[in-house]
């Protein structure tokens, strides 16, 4: 059974056309970088509701949630229509695997995401546990455009702030800019040119990897690391392959 928080929606910011980050005052709530909640809206007397990991850092005052909206879909049409002062439901029980306590003592850090599924790894990288732990972090991070590369800023100020640990390598698949990798995530992978690029290689010895966002890139990316020797990560198998698959 669910527990509802009641929530009120603070400001509900467009990136793009189909892009959205919905900020929450609610109760607080505990929570560790890297985990999702639910977010529902009441229709009647139930309640419309989906996963979403929470962008914002556990000391913050307001929760924050990064969507995009789905032509024809039940929820996200109306967390678009949100404006502030609106009621939304938020869950009380946060959970997922994308946490830094499920990652065992290694030198680096690889983080893979598609769209939205950069909103936990923003999360993580806000706090300071990462720069006490691993020698190297590494966010891949693949959009089509560079309007659907949200949080651009932020993380560029990350990148300045951790300059020789953080290396930050934006893709993007639809349009070629300077700065960016003008190709897909797996096929860079898989090519090499990721690891010559963040001049690092990947192992199952110093390497622990995060996947977030579309399945087809999840599944891919799994593949290639498997071949590398990594393996899928749970509690009772631990590995160096974490997922999180939103669409």
């Amino acid at each position: 059974m669910i527990t509802w928080l009641q929530g009120k929606v603070v400001e509900n910011k467009r990136w793009s056309a189909e892009l959205f980050t919905l900020s929450i005052k609610t109760e607080p709530l505990t929570f560790k970088a890297g985990q999702f909640i639910l977010i529902g809206v009441k229709d009647g007397n139930d309640v419309i509701y989906r996963p979403y990991s929470l962008v914002n850092t556990p000391d913050a005052s307001l929760l924050e949630v990064h969507f995009n909206t789905v032509k024809g879909g039940t929820l996200s049409p109306l967390l678009t229509d949100l404006t502030p002062g609106d009621s939304i439901q938020v869950s009380n029980r946060p959970t997922g695997l994308l946490t830094l306590e499920e990652v065992p003592d290694v030198k680096n850090l690889w983080f893979f995401a598609t769209g939205t599924g950069v909103g936990p790894f923003i999360s993580i990288l806000k706090t300071s546990e990462p720069w006490h732990r691993f020698k190297k972090v590494v966010l891949c991070y693949a959009v089509k455009t560079l309007e659907d590369m949200a949080y651009i800023g932020e993380l560029n100020e990350i990148q300045f702030a951790h300059e020789e640990q953080f290396c930050f390598i934006p893709f993007l698949t639809r349009e070629v800019v300077t700065g960016t990798v003008n190709s897909r995530l797996t096929t860079y992978l898989e090519s090499g040119d990721l690891e010559k690029k963040a001049q690092l290689v990947i192992s199952a010895k110093s390497s622990h990897t995060m996947l977030c966002g579309n399945a087809d890139m999840i599944n891919d990316v799994t593949q290639l690391l498997e071949q590398k020797g990594l393996c899928r990560h749970s509690r009772s198998k631990p590995g160096q392959i974490a997922i999180e698959k939103y669409y």
